[in-house]
């Protein structure tokens, strides 16, 4: 009986045979091509390394184009090509030599273990001060976090414009698509990298390999989250009614309920005039109150006498 958490790890330094002609001798049926542009500034260099892509492709029976007047690379398999996935690796090879990457990296996508990852991070942060600021933290003081990320993932990563190219294992190519998400998100790549250095401590423990990892893995959260301020005037929903408010009196209304709409115009004047005259003599009496404080003494405080002593 054979435990079956062994059957599905795959053992140590196991690697899958080679694709060889032997498996493939009669080649392909059809002819396959990709073709990608690149910028202005890549043409000198591409122009210098071209001879060295046509070497490496050629190895693998593939065609390689350079176009200099339109500004693209084609690759095309021929009657010779035995590997069908030999195609594939050549697109990918052109597609990281147009975003940057050396040649001496580029060639290695050919090899069966090495894959890439092109992240587009150009849409992900909308004001550009803010895209360049989380850029700049993905690639640390002097590219110090970049390099630690290269070690812990065992990938070549290449950072430009608003794509960053990785290269290497396909565990590795998830992890750095992750940091390079998070980063994005406002989330410090620190973090990330914390986790990478104790999940590389315990897989080298053949006990745990087969156990959650969540118990030693660190928890981080947000310590300065910005409380929301409260408005001062809060607008509470009054009470739902389906009748309508009642319609404001009017002028002629008013005077209707006072009986003053019925008085002559000359009884209207005379009243208006007494109304005015009241209210100048309330003034008066206020403002001669305020005058006579002035003169009104204030309260003496009562003597006491000190007794003798005997």
């Amino acid at each position: 009986t054979v435990d079956e958490s062994e059957l599905l790890t795959v053992p140590d330094g196991w690697k899958e045979p080679a694709f060889t002609r032997e498996d493939n001798p009669k080649g392909l049926l059809e002819e396959s091509s990709f073709a990608t542009l690149f910028p202005k500034y890549r043409e000198a260099y591409l122009k210098e390394c071209w001879p060295l892509v046509q070497k490496a492709l050629g190895e693998h029976y593939v065609n390689a184009t350079l176009d200099l007047i339109e500004g693209s690379m084609t690759v095309t398999t021929t009657k010779k090509t035995f590997d069908p996935y030999a195609i594939i690796r050549a697109r990918d090879l052109i597609k990281l030599l147009a975003r940057s990457v050396p040649f001496e990296q580029a060639v290695r996508i050919l090899q069966d273990d090495v894959a890439c990852d092109i992240i587009k991070i150009g849409s992900l942060v909308r004001k550009r001060d803010t895209f360049i600021k989380r850029r700049g933290r993905l690639l640390g003081p002097k590219g110090s976090t970049l390099k630690a990320l290269e070690l812990l993932t065992n990938c070549y990563i290449m950072v430009q414009g608003n794509t960053v190219s990785a290269l290497g294992p396909f565990s590795g190519l998830k992890e750095v698509r992750k940091v390079v998400l998070d980063t994005m998100k406002n989330v410090h790549p620190i973090y990330n990298i914390k986790t990478l250095m104790i999940k590389r401590e315990l897989s080298k423990d053949p006990e745990l390999r087969s156990q959650s990892w969540e118990r030693f893995l660190p928890k981080f959260k947000r310590k300065n989250l910005k409380k929301r301020k409260e408005p001062k005037k809060k607008n509470t929903k009054k009470e739902y009614t389906p009748f309508p408010p009642p319609q404001p009196e009017s002028q002629t209304d008013k005077e209707l309920a006072s009986g003053e709409y019925f008085l002559k115009e000359r009884q209207k004047k005379r009243k208006r005039v007494e109304e005015i005259k009241a209210k100048q003599a309330d003034a008066i009496k206020k403002r001669q109150e305020e005058r006579n404080k002035a003169f009104i003494p204030p309260k003496e405080k009562p003597v006491v006498k000190t007794k003798k002593g005997s």
